[in-house]
């Protein structure tokens, strides 16, 4: 049962355990982070304003963080990490390159709409990094481009996709995506879907496709 019974038999709730409640803080903190970051910057953002959004106080933050640059960096590894898979999925979703492109813009750009916010805070705060984590981050970057070139370097070779520069075509196809996030809204006049399906038409003929 997931409930504890009192002497007269009336259900009383379980208290959190506290693991539950630390895990709870910490997201919370995270979620607050990513607002501030995206709406004030990372240098224009406090810890009184991390932990006030949060109904904690300033001293609250560094019983789960270290820092706020810890903040940042936890932020922006989860969203690097999730890019470089969606792009890997894609790699593997097919044996046909243009198959494998469209499944990795169409990954991509419903990722960076939907998670505008953070998408905004991974890829434009980055500079505020420690050296140490900022190197960590570069490192996922250039995985992620790594693939992207060898999947049109794949194509070019297979004679489905026809680009003189295969490395800077690799280079427009990501910032396709990533610019997604410095301008979609929620309200906006197109769903993600909507972007998708054009990115993914404008991809095709990035790459030369003739389809």
């Amino acid at each position: 049962m997931s409930q504890a019974t009192a002497g007269n038999d009336a259900p009383v709730d379980r208290p959190a355990t506290r693991e539950t409640r630390t895990e709870s803080a910490r997201s919370r903190l995270i979620a607050a982070a990513v607002e501030s970051f995206a709406a004030k910057g990372f240098h224009g953002t406090t810890t009184r304003d991390i932990a006030s959004a949060t109904g904690m106080s300033p001293a609250a933050l560094y019983v789960h963080y270290k820092s706020k640059e810890e903040l940042l960096y936890l932020i922006s590894r989860s969203g690097h990490d999730v890019t470089l898979q969606l792009v890997r999925d894609g790699v593997a979703s097919s044996d046909d390159p243009a198959e494998q492109l469209l499944a990795i813009i169409r990954g991509f750009v419903v990722y960076h709409a939907r998670g505008h916010t953070s998408a905004r805070v991974v890829n434009y705060e980055l500079a505020a990094l420690s050296p140490e984590h900022y190197e960590e981050i570069i490192a996922i970057r250039r995985a992620i481009d790594r693939e992207m070139r060898l999947l049109v370097e794949a194509g070019v070779a297979g004679g489905v996709f026809h680009t003189s520069n295969p490395r800077m075509t690799a280079l427009a196809l990501l910032s396709l995506g990533i610019d997604v996030a410095r301008w979609y809204r929620d309200e906006g006049e197109w769903s993600d879907k909507d972007i998708a399906d054009h990115y993914c038409e404008l991809a095709l003929r990035i790459v030369g496709a003739r389809r």
